[in-house]
């Protein structure tokens, strides 16, 4: 590992209805290959996956085609990458589903906020049907055809998205899970489909290769009430990720895209209960980062939005020096324009 800087997964909206990546998103990754790891923008794992328009997917072809052009770039830099594999759950727009189909939840509870439709504007999510028990053994299937892709497309490994409330958190967390099957009611139920897609993917890549993404404290990514008891609900997950022997633990300490919030939850006791490696991400700063790499609280910061701006963050941090804004205008859709034209110190 070259350092202890990760870029976090940054959905930009750059590839296209097919979920295909272009040149663009060649050049955007090689430029930031100098971070210790490379963790993709969120990866859909199957059309049923998918709820914001021009993200990425990893299920075809054409899909794997275009990330090994990427990953091409990201070795021949000298960089390390793994893919984020995604299926968004509730978090989906009918127009964005295949024949107009309603997204999929574990419970028919509709979501809050705003999906990116291909009109580039934003739109309510639509009313999410509950998924049959026999139906979720088959999204783990698509786990697994995702797993594989990944690894024809010479990602360096894989991180299951479970945060950010998406399908797998929407099944751990009480709030969002009413079920009635061996997939809800107690923990140990609510997190069987998170453990059985996360093994589904550790049989195709080995778990010292694979990463699971937690978000315990985050409630504002589409109106998502917190878990009746994170600590003990996210602790028990952890405790259970940890036997199976995963390369890291990778937690948004906090409220995606707000100040850290790292004391707002016991993250030191979820780590502990992991037992393995670490990555904390959440408005981290440099000082933060050093300290809490210093302390052992964490093994590698992740940082996101600063790696949109700054393609030389690493250096940046190196160097103590400025690290320039993003343009917010410029984070979703369009082209090179805030994408790969950001300038380097030199």
């Amino acid at each position: 590992m070259a350092n202890r800087v990760a870029m976090a997964p940054l959905t930009r909206s750059r590839a296209s209805m097919d979920g295909v990546h272009s040149q663009l998103a060649v050049e955007y990754y090689r430029q930031r290959a100098s971070a210790g790891l490379l963790i993709s923008e969120a990866t859909n794992i199957s059309r049923q996956g998918r709820g914001y328009a021009f993200t990425p997917s990893i299920y075809t072809q054409e899909q794997v085609a275009a990330w090994r052009r990427v990953t091409d770039a990201v070795h021949e830099a000298g960089g390390k990458i793994v893919c984020q594999l995604w299926h968004v759950g509730r978090m989906s727009h009918s127009s964005l589903q295949e024949n107009g189909a309603a997204p999929v939840a574990p419970s028919a509870i509709q979501a809050g906020e705003v999906v990116f439709l291909e009109s580039q504007t934003l739109g309510s999510p639509s009313m999410p049907r509950a998924l049959r028990t026999e139906e979720i053994p088959l999204i783990v299937d698509d786990y697994r055809n995702a797993a594989r892709c990944a690894k024809e497309a010479g990602f360096d490994g894989v991180e299951v998205h479970s945060a950010n409330c998406y399908l797998l958190e929407q099944f751990i967390r009480d709030s969002t899970n009413l079920r009635d099957d061996q997939y809800g009611g107690s923990v140990e139920n609510r997190v069987r489909f998170p453990l059985a897609a996360v093994q589904a993917v550790s049989d195709v890549w080995g778990a010292d290769r694979v990463g699971l993404r937690l978000s315990p404290i985050t409630r504002a990514v589409g109106d998502t009430p917190l878990d009746s008891d994170p600590q003990a609900t996210y602790g028990y997950f952890a405790e259970q990720l940890g036997r199976l022997g995963l390369a890291y633990l990778h937690c948004v300490e906090g409220q995606t895209q707000g100040t850290n919030a790292a004391d707002d939850f016991d993250f030191k006791t979820l780590h502990a209960a992991f037992g393995g490696h670490y990555i904390a991400n959440n408005s981290y700063d440099r000082q933060m980062a050093m300290a809490a790499v210093a302390s052992g609280h964490a093994d590698m910061v992740a940082f996101g939005r600063p790696f949109i701006a700054n393609p030389d963050l690493v250096e940046r941090l190196r160097r103590d020096a400025p690290i320039a804004e993003a343009d917010r205008a410029t984070f979703y859709g369009g082209g090179a324009e805030g994408y790969t034209d950001y300038p380097t110190l030199s």
